[in-house]
């Protein structure tokens, strides 16, 4: 990276539906090796599908509340997490992340390797608000992203 630290107010920031994404390392300026985003969920916000995809990626919530919800073997686990809390999720593991309260979330996310959903975060906001579903199922499909379909009844687990 050629200017460290990051410089919040210049980085590169762009929409994916509602979802504000701030740019901090780009998986070009780390080598291959990850890709942080900031991101600014408001309330209705977040990716309306359950997905699986071979990054990892750990949340780290700098305010509001996340909503995630996580598969398993026939189930799905909804757990919220708060300003402070962290949460990893291994990479080929079904989920969704969603803002279900009413005040905008922010967390800090690393993707690991980041190539997958930077991507995928690109070309998604690059098809903007009106995209039809064929556009966004294939650029996921470019980008080794799975999307699975609607969010299963859950099971709430605390964070």
């Amino acid at each position: 990276m050629d200017t460290l630290p990051v410089d919040r107010c210049a980085a590169e920031r762009f929409r994916t539906g509602l979802d504000e994404i701030t740019i901090l390392a780009t998986n070009a300026q780390t080598g291959g090796a990850l890709l942080a985003i900031e991101i600014r969920m408001p309330p209705g916000g977040g990716p309306p599908v359950m997905h699986r995809h071979d990054p990892g990626e750990v949340y780290s919530v700098l305010s509001g509340e996340f909503t995630f919800y996580i598969g398993g073997e026939g189930t799905v686990r909804r757990v919220t997490a708060a300003a402070g809390d962290v949460v990893p999720l291994a990479g080929g593991v079904p989920h969704t992340i969603r803002n279900e309260s009413d005040a905008e979330a922010v967390a800090f996310v690393v993707h690991a390797p980041g190539a997958p959903m930077e991507g995928f975060l690109r070309a998604a906001a690059a098809l903007g608000d009106g995209a039809s579903i064929e556009s966004v199922l294939e650029v996921a499909a470019q980008n080794g992203i799975e999307l699975l379909g609607p969010v299963p009844d859950a099971t709430t687990t605390p964070a």
